[in-house]
């Protein structure tokens, strides 16, 4: 069952996927679609899952799921990833690689992988005030309040002296 991500209750379970690119204006219009059709129909055993979504900053797909009346299962989880994976065949691009690193550098968000984000820590172009976003967030309200933070309060501050 489809509803508005920001009416969903703030301890909703949020999966977010960063996208190594941005999306063009098409392609979201696109992928809204798809995302309408896809949790209009997600069930876990039959029964309808509350959830929603948003798409920040033509780069970050979140889908947030109210556990309180309906809670995700093996094949409804199984369910969301090959969508997703099928976005990613549509669109050439990478949504599921935990291991990159996406940061603003002023209105501009960049994308590195693991390994150049710790390389770019080590040589001071990047710092414990620059804005990254922490994707290991569970739910909207830690979405809400920490998944755009200074390096200096995420697991991203390790990289950092």
């Amino acid at each position: 069952m489809l509803v508005d991500f920001n009416t969903l209750p703030e301890e909703s379970r949020v999966w977010i996927y960063q996208a190594n690119r941005s999306f063009s204006d098409e392609e979201i219009s696109e992928i809204e679609d798809r995302l309408n059709i896809f949790i209009e129909n997600w069930t876990a055993h039959g029964s309808d899952l509350q959830s929603g979504f948003t798409i920040k900053y033509k780069r970050f797909i979140i889908i947030a799921l109210n556990q309180n009346l309906n809670k995700a299962t093996g094949c409804s989880i199984d369910a969301s990833v090959h969508f997703i994976q099928q976005l990613e065949k549509d669109y050439n691009v990478d949504l599921m690689d935990k291991m990159n690193v996406s940061y603003k550098q002023g209105d501009f968000i960049a994308y590195k992988t693991l390994l150049d984000f710790k390389k770019m820590a080590k040589d001071k172009a990047v710092s414990k005030n620059t804005i990254v976003f922490n994707n290991m967030v569970t739910n909207i309200a830690e979405f809400n309040e920490n998944w755009e933070v200074p390096a200096s309060e995420s697991w991203h501050s390790r990289f950092l002296k």
